[in-house]
Order: C-alpha cells, then sequence, then structure tokens
C-alpha cells in the first residue's frame, strides 16, 4: 500500500500498545512527530554524511552488493542497501521534512537527488584519510556534486541552485567505526589519545562545507558502543574480566565514546563561535540510545542487548562468522521487538523511537527543532 508516495510502516497505535503507561504519553507525542509532516513551504534540502548507521545504498552501490532477506522486511520489503530491517533515523527525520528518502551519492540508476544527496557508506570512519569511503573523501564527493550541479543547471537557474546548496541541512553522523577499530589494536590510554585526531577530521569537513556555502549543520555524536552485541560477544570471549555496568554495557567503549563526545560539542560550540553567520546543532544520541537499552522494558522492547538477526542464541546472538543474511543465521519473529538488529545496527523499531526523541529537540544543543530548517 501506498500513501502519499510513501510505503506504510506499522501504525503508531500499535507502537504506542507496547509502551508502559509512565512512557506512553510522552513518547506517543514524540512518535506523532516522526510521522507528522513539516510545514515546509518548500522541500529542503539535506545532504548526509556518516557511516552505515545512515547508509541509504552506498556501500551496496559502491561495492556491487545486494541485501536480500531479510534486510528490509519491515517496510520497504525489497533490497533498499540500508544495514536494518527497515527504515534509519536518517529516513524518520526527512519524512519529518515531508522530503523524499536520500538517494546515495554512488546509486546510479534510480536516484533522485531534488532534494539532496547521501554521501555515507557502510564501513566509514574519519581516517585513515582518502580511503574509501573516509569523511574527507566523502566531502570531497560533494564537492564534485555541487561543482557539476552548478554547471550544469538551466541557464538563469544556477543562483537558484546556489541558494539552494547555501540552505540546505547538512547532517553528519560519524565517529563509530574509528573508536571500534581502535578497540581492536590499541590500549584504551591509546584510543583516548586518538581521539583528538577523529575529531579534528569532521572539524575539517565542516570546515570545507561551510567555506564552499553551507550554513545548516546537524552534528551527532556517537552512540554508546559498549551496548552493541558485536562487541559485548567479541570482547567477552576475549576478555572475560572486562568492566560492565548496570545494564550489561562495556564501560570502557562507553568511556571512550563519551570522550569523543565530549570533544565533539565541544568542537561544535568552537565552531559556531567562529562561524557566526551558521548554525551548528550538537545531537546526543548518545544519551538517546543509552535511554532506549536502559529502559528497554518499558519502551516495549525484549532483550536490548541481543541481535534479532544472528547466530548463536543468548545471550547475545552474535557469531562474527554467521551475520545476518548468512544461510545458518536466523532473524527475531518480525512480531517481536528487539533494539539491535543485527549486532551493530538498530531495528527499525528502534530507530523510530530515536528519532522521535531527537525530534523532540530534548537531545539538541542549542535546543532546535529540525523543522526549523524549513524555513531558513
Amino acid at each position: 500500500m501506498e500513501e502519499g508516495g510513501r510505503k506504510k510502516g506499522f501504525g503508531i497505535s500499535s507502537i504506542c500498545s507496547h509502551i508502559l503507561p509512565s512512557y506512553a504519553s510522552i513518547l506517543c507525542l514524540g512518535i506523532l512527530a516522526v510521522g507528522a509532516r513539516a510545514q515546509c513551504g518548500k522541500k529542503p534540502v539535506v545532504f548526509n554524511f556518516g557511516d552505515s548507521n545512515s547508509d541509504t545504498g552506498g556501500y551496496s552501490a559502491g561495492h556491487g552488493v545486494t541485501f536480500g532477506p531479510p534486510f528490509g522486511r519491515a517496510f520497504f520489503h525489497e533490497q533498499n542497501g540500508r544495514f536494518s530491517d527497515g527504515r534509519l533515523m536518517i529516513d524518520f527525520f526527512c519524512e519529518s521534512l515531508n522530503a523524499s528518502y536520500l538517494s546515495p551519492y554512488l546509486e546510479s540508476l534510480g536516484s533522485n537527488f531534488a532534494n539532496g544527496a547521501n554521501f555515507a557508506i557502510g564501513g566509514a570512519a574519519t581516517l585513515p584519510r582518502f580511503k574509501p569511503f573516509s569523511l574527507d573523501l566523502q566531502v570531497l564527493q560533494f564537492l564534485r556534486f555541487r561543482e557539476r550541479s552548478l554547471l550544469l543547471s538551466s541557464e538563469g537557474y544556477a543562483n537558484q541552485v546556489r541558494e539552494d546548496f547555501k540552505n540546505a541541512l547538512y547532517i553528519i553522523d560519524i565517529g563509530q567505526n574509528d573508536l571500534s577499530a581502535a578497540f581492536t589494536y590499541l590500549s584504551y590510554e591509546q584510543v583516548i589519545q586518538n581521539i583528538t585526531t577523529f575529531v579534528t577530521e569532521i572539524k575539517s569537513a565542516v570546515w570545507d562545507i561551510y567555506k564552499s556555502g553551507g550554513k545548516n549543520f546537524w552534528i551527532h555524536n556517537t552512540g554508546p558502543l559498549g551496548c552493541l552485541p558485536r562487541e559485548l560477544a567479541t570482547t567477552s570471549a576475549q576478555n572475560p574480566t572486562t568492566d560492565y555496568d548496570s545494564y550489561g554495557c562495556l564501560v570502557p567503549l562507553n568511556n571512550a565514546a563519551k570522550e569523543f563526545n565530549g570533544q565533539l560539542r565541544a568542537l561544535c560550540e568552537e565552531l559556531q563561535s567562529e562561524m557566526t553567520d551558521a548554525t551548528i546543532v550538537y545531537i546526543d544520541v548518545y544519551s538517546a540510545k543509552y535511554d532506549l537499552i536502559a529502559n528497554a522494558a518499558n519502551y516495549g522492547f525484549e532483550k536490548p542487548l541481543m541481535v534479532c538477526c544472528g547466530y548463536g542464541g543468548p545471550p547475545y546472538n552474535f557469531n562474527p562468522d554467521f551475520l545476518c543474511g548468512n544461510s545458518r543465521s536466523t532473524a527475531c519473529d518480525p512480531g517481536q521487538r528487539y533494539v539491535s538488529w543485527d549486532g551493530v545496527h538498530y531495528t527499525e523499531a528502534a530507530n523510530s523511537i530515536l528519532a522521535a526523541n531527537i525530534l523532540s529537540s530534548n537531545f539538541s544543543t542549542p535546543q532546535i527543532n529540525l523543522n526549523f530548517f524549513c524555513n531558513v
């Protein structure tokens, strides 16, 4: 079925029925905000940079692979290049803005760049530079996209195209892979020492976009790395004495994520003081995700640290040799509500809650709602 040119997802009432009364009144208002269309006189242009948390098909197109069932089963019901069973947070953000889902920059067929493009690629990191598809390379792709758009725009429309790039919303969501990779070969102390280099790359990306004319930035911090089933399964097997918090998450990994986030927030404040004509919004994704895990039962979720689509059974149902999509892996029943889809990425059900909470502006600094960018 189609509704407004978009496939129907699960109903708002079905979501709210799984939520305890103490959370329902607050959360369901937020979920309704996800489904609500912003009153945008003109659909905003959005450009997204990042990793698999916001990749809408770039990895699939760039590597020539497809994600078959059960990927996409909750919404798209077809190959769509997303590392989830359905929509990502970026998809819910686009719905909130009454904008089309972002086409991946690398997809040559069926793409629509009328309201922006997605440069995010699964596996991307800030470093090393110029490695497909690092953040700096994504920005270079954007700069070429901008240059070609201006060059190919019809006579008399170049100024309008230039204004579209100036008023566009630039979303950056990256850093998780840098931290995860660093922990595979560095000590905790060394990881902490390297965080500044990751944040510096984000700083360079924002400046490059700003110097090209971009003025509006929506910058995500990184989530609780120590709560990902992949990290939990591999770390517990290698180092069973690792410190866990009261919710079962890895303390060292989460502390590193917090250090990264602290430096990123300071960077956003620094950039805002220097870019006085820009709007820079820092989004505390970490707190939104940790809240979801800590209060999973109240949100109607089962086993927040266990994978829906994986192999191995409790406690994490994750095995790096049999990932989601492997013939030996199995997926949870579609009616079950899991937070983690495959050990790294979130389910559509979880993404819908996260998007609703973030769209409330309660996790934004300054507290600017995404719909603000309808009118810039």
